[in-house]
């Protein structure tokens, strides 16, 4: 059966059923990355602020770098406070990682997902080896900024979990506890917590 999209009913102001699913102005696809994902995604932003558009972004990303995500997550909160215009994002199949954290960075009222996709939100992961060698005073030193470090890539975490359950019926403990177990979340789920605004078909 053939379905007219464009005249599916939508809440005023926002984008079509056919421009949200199919006519995004920024694609993220494939893992996030400093080098690839960030550069094309500021290149992108400028283009839609010249056009002066509303963001319409289609996610769909196994995870990856976590920094990167938190500028993307960043340039679209800046974005919202200061152009005057919203931004939208569509999550598809897969929105895993640090991809959650670049879709928490959008209004709980502009967040959707396809009928397949599945949330993953998991605590950050860290890969490091630590070598001490010399005097305990430049050891202690070393150790310190690590746990430094650590402490700021925690306190960013969760400000991505209070991001992500704002307006929600979930809690960001409840989302914290969830995270330390590699929480999946389906698309019929996400909406049932009111984590977003549709499950678009």
């Amino acid at each position: 059966m053939n379905v007219d999209l464009t005249n599916r009913p939508t809440d005023a102001g926002r984008p079509s059923l056919q421009q949200l699913l199919f006519g995004p102005n920024i694609s993220l696809n494939g893992r996030i990355s400093e080098e690839s994902t960030l550069p094309f995604f500021l290149e992108r932003l400028v283009a839609v602020r010249a056009s002066g558009e509303d963001i319409i972004v289609e996610l769909n990303t196994a995870g990856g770098d976590a920094d990167a995500a938190c500028r993307i997550a960043l340039e679209i909160r800046l974005f919202i406070r200061h152009s005057g215009r919203q931004a939208y994002c569509v999550g598809k199949t897969v929105v895993y990682s640090a991809g959650v954290t670049i879709f928490a960075a959008f209004p709980n009222s502009c967040r959707f997902l396809t009928e397949d996709a599945v949330l993953l939100v998991h605590e950050r992961r860290l890969e490091k080896s630590l070598e001490l060698r010399g005097p305990i005073k430049s050891c202690i030193q070393i150790v310190s900024e690590q746990l430094h470090m650590l402490a700021t890539a925690e306190r960013q975490e969760l400000e991505g979990f209070r991001e992500l359950t704002e307006g929600s019926t979930l809690g960001t403990d409840e989302l914290y506890e969830l995270a330390t177990r590699n929480g999946y979340i389906p698309a019929a789920q996400a909406l049932e917590l009111g984590l977003i605004a549709e499950v678009l078909t």
